[in-house]
């Protein structure tokens, strides 16, 4: 095992990295108007640059109970930003030619054998038109679903069965439960947000014959010194965990078993546990993590596999990783009413195809991904650059990070 690293504490002056000063300084006070009007609780905000961090700010509380400030210790619930580190941790089982991206999944996942496809209301369910393959799965294209994006048969059926309700189900159970409800359409015919990642996580269980926390601690965290995120809290760091708040519309009751008011703390304890240690472990959300710490991954990222001399990938596989798969009769995609312009999406990520299109400032081949509670993170390799977004409200419409994204780059004048 490598030796755990410190966080990245370097901050450079703004100037060395080819920031204006005076135009950073405008993030600071549009972050605290998003708090002062309410929308959220707090907001930290982080941009590095060639490795060296250049902004760093909290604004607002971590608990409004306590009013406790968020500083550089807190720690957040990221949702779908543990998509790309599961992604990531699978690749590293790819270069060890464990699975090859064009294989069906029924290859390492007999239970999928029997698969079937909604095929409408009253109409009997019919067979895939082809098998569902890996690579289908990184991209959101194995005609899998979420319970809480659509209102349609598949998705009732994968509420019924509670599948992103129970923590106390081992990730195994969830998907082989997974396997027995129909696809909601033809692999391959459309990109559809879903529970794909999951699946890709117990993929890692059955390839490494190992638990997916461990496996994730071992290829990822440890050599990162990413000593701040798994799927549990311990017990001396329960204080550091951002309260969540956010309002009772799409998606909060999947994650979430209780909103006590709009503006309220939403109860994520037995959805997104904060001590169970034994079967909570998930693909598609479920890592705590800070905002350091994230950038460590996100840094290794930029770096094409590599972090102070620990190699997590090759730079051919990161470059496979983050290279458009989509077709592009399947572009622009959306999630739910949130459109995508100018995007394709990587094994794992989104990534920039087109940055007019996007009608955010960015480079082609830009990357990263968000998560449910209003995290979010971008990579622009072209610019060295990575920015991250971290605060606890579920479901807003509001353009925090939109606003964040803006100021970063407005601020880069080298």
């Amino acid at each position: 095992m490598a030796t755990p690293h410190a966080p990245i504490t370097q901050i450079a002056a703004p100037e060395s990295q080819g920031f204006d000063p005076r135009r950073l300084a405008r993030i600071k006070p549009k972050m605290q108007a998003h708090v002062d009007s309410g929308n959220f609780s707090g907001i930290t905000t982080l941009i590095a640059r060639r490795g060296k961090i250049i902004h760093f700010d909290h604004s607002g509380v971590r608990d409004k109970a306590s009013q406790e400030p968020l500083d550089s210790s807190t720690i957040f619930r990221i949702y779908s930003m543990t998509k790309p580190i599961v992604c990531t941790a699978l690749m590293t089982l790819y270069e060890e030619a464990r699975f090859h991206l064009f294989d069906p999944l029924t290859k390492y996942l007999p239970a999928f054998a029997k698969v079937k496809v909604w095929n409408g209301d009253g109409q009997p369910l019919v067979d895939p038109v082809r098998p569902v393959l890996i690579r289908d799965l990184f991209t959101h294209t194995a005609g899998l679903t979420y319970s809480f994006l659509e209102d349609t048969p598949v998705s009732k059926m994968y509420l019924d069965a509670g599948l992103l309700s129970n923590s106390e189900a081992s990730l195994e159970s969830v998907i082989t439960e997974l396997a027995r409800l129909p696809l909601a359409y033809q692999p391959g015919s459309r990109w559809h947000y879903s529970m794909s990642i999951d699946v890709l996580a117990h993929l890692i269980e059955v390839l490494s014959d190992r638990p997916l926390q461990d496996f994730l601690k071992e290829r990822v965290f440890s050599p990162l010194g990413m000593s701040d995120t798994g799927f549990s809290v311990p017990a001396q760091s329960c204080s550091r965990v951002a309260a969540m708040y956010g309002h009772p519309d799409i998606a909060t009751h999947q994650f979430t078993e209780m909103v006590t008011s709009a503006t309220g703390p939403v109860d994520v304890s037995k959805t997104y546990p904060v001590d169970n240690t034994t079967t909570f472990a998930r693909g598609g959300h479920g890592l705590f993590s800070t905002a350091a710490d994230f950038l460590r991954f996100a840094q290794m990222l930029l770096n094409r596999g590599e972090l102070d001399g620990d190699r997590i990938i090759s730079p051919a596989i990161a470059d496979l990783m983050h290279s458009n798969h989509l077709p592009s009769n399947l572009m622009p995609y959306s999630i739910a009413i949130v459109a995508m312009p100018g995007y394709g999406f990587g094994l794992g990520s989104r990534v920039l195809m087109d940055p007019a299109g996007s009608g955010l400032p960015g480079s082609a081949g830009e990357f990263g991904w968000a998560g449910a509670a209003n995290t979010y993170f971008w990579v622009d390799p072209k610019l060295e650059l990575v920015g991250i977004f971290m605060t606890q409200h579920m479901i807003s419409i509001e353009p925090a990070q939109r606003d964040f994204q803006v100021l970063a780059y407005q601020a880069l004048v080298e």
